[in-house]
């Protein structure tokens, strides 16, 4: 009777198909070949692509829209997760456009150039903004594809900043960042 059963599994162990290898799997990422200091961790972007833009594709236009606002006490993208300290939409509810957020990336940077910090952007441009010329008539269409912007809902974290720096130097690098945002 044992002899049955080890048959019986050797019969189904035989049965197995290797599984297909993915076209991934096939040829290596071109991130893989840098050494690890120069790969880019915590990011959802590819190392070739643009983390301005969205990964879809226009397929459709999207609507105006408005923010989500919280009800019921949610702290979803409200409290600083990564970093140490943060910048925070305090204001209104706005749009912010992918310039815009690169400006207040580029002020933070050349702000703590030279020092040891890690900036992580809680946000990404991933709506498209479509424009019509002044003086147009009604039912000519939505207009042109113009740029990528982002609706930040009020107390909404943008930017979080981790590093053994001073808090009045980093005050001061938040400072420049939020003059360069929409609103007050």
């Amino acid at each position: 009777m044992l002899a049955s059963i080890t048959n019986r599994i050797q019969n189904v162990t035989s049965c197995i198909v290797p599984p297909k290898r993915s076209f991934a799997a096939r040829r290596p990422h071109p991130q893989w070949d840098l050494p690890t200091s120069s790969r880019r961790q915590f990011t959802t972007t590819t190392f070739l692509s643009n983390w301005l833009l969205p990964k879809r594709k226009l397929s459709f236009k999207d609507p105006k829209g408005r923010p989500r606002m919280a009800t019921g006490g949610s702290t979803r993208g409200t409290t600083v997760i990564w970093g140490d300290y943060g910048l925070r939409m305090r204001d209104h509810d706005r749009r912010i456009s992918a310039a815009q957020l690169k400006n207040g990336e580029d002020v933070i940077r050349r702000r703590l150039r030279g020092l040891a910090f890690r900036l992580y952007t809680r946000i990404h441009a991933g709506t498209a903004v479509y424009t019509k010329g002044n003086e147009s008539r009604m039912g000519t269409g939505k207009g042109n594809f113009d740029y990528w912007a982002c609706r930040v809902p009020v107390s909404r974290l943008i930017f979080e900043l981790k590093g053994d720096i001073h808090e009045q130097v980093i005050r001061d690098a938040m400072r420049l960042a939020a003059n360069k945002m929409p609103g007050e």
